[in-house]
């Protein structure tokens, strides 16, 4: 019966190939909100069947079949150039870290608060997506260079969101992974360290090619001042309740 359900649970904290399950939900909704919303809540339910199987999954199999999930589609956000499927495999890759999680025998609050951790930089950028097809008519890397100088704060916005997406200080996923790797072993924090690693490199070639570059000729509107405030309050209060959570 635990087998069983920690199988089930493989389909809302992906495990390769349980995972093509919420890639293909992702991709079949186009509409931000339920995007969104599927992000938010989907590895809810994998924590809530997790739990009801039992933790700790020490020396489980789960453990290994997460990490090596992990790092697969954190591997393949190197040749993904959509945003959206950018989203789509980052938060892949994230959730099934949660399973080093489980296996350490993390509280339940812990668990719950880890994928909200997870969840923010895809969200975030599901919305980034939106705002760059509003503008442009699609969410590509490349398509168009150097908008630091030509929309400071729409640019402004897909760096700290990209920031956020490789978890680096101090954006939520940043703690989430601070916690896991001084609370496991060894051996699965190297593999989860080589996630992490490949995050930030698919990172940075994906702000290459949007905010730096040479500058564009396409008259392109920048993002309103009032959503430019409204966006770094959203941001700012996740960082807030993080660090109230990790009681930094």
């Amino acid at each position: 019966m635990n087998t069983l359900l920690l199988l089930l649970a493989g389909f809302f904290l992906p495990l390769f190939p349980l995972s093509m399950a919420f890639n293909w939900l992702l991709g079949r909704f186009s509409h931000p909100v339920i995007r969104v919303a599927l992000i938010l809540v989907w590895p809810q339910i994998g924590v809530l069947l997790v739990l009801a199987a039992g933790v700790p999954l020490s020396g489980s199999v789960f453990l290994w079949w997460g990490l090596i999930t992990a790092v697969f589609y954190a591997w393949r956000l190197l040749t993904v150039r959509e945003l959206g499927q950018w989203a789509a495999m980052l938060a892949t890759s994230a959730f099934a870290l949660t399973w080093v999680m489980a296996a350490n025998g993390a509280w339940v609050v812990d668990l719950h608060a880890s994928v909200i951790g997870f969840a923010v930089a895809p969200a975030l950028l599901v919305v980034v997506a939106m705002l760059l097809e509003r503008r442009l008519g699609a969410a590509y890397s490349g398509l168009v260079t150097g908008m630091a100088r030509d929309i400071p704060r729409l640019a402004g916005l897909i760096t700290v969101v990209l920031l956020a997406a490789m978890a680096l200080p101090i954006s939520p996923g940043f703690f989430v992974m601070l916690t896991m790797l001084f609370g496991s072993d060894p051996a699965p924090v190297i593999v989860a360290l080589l996630t992490w690693l490949l995050w930030s490199w698919a990172g940075t070639r994906l702000l290459r090619d949007t905010v730096f570059g040479p500058r564009n000729d396409k008259n392109i509107a920048d993002l309103p001042v009032a959503q430019a405030w409204a966006f770094a309050g959203v941001i700012v209060a996740a960082v807030v309740l993080n660090l109230i959570w990790t009681g930094v």
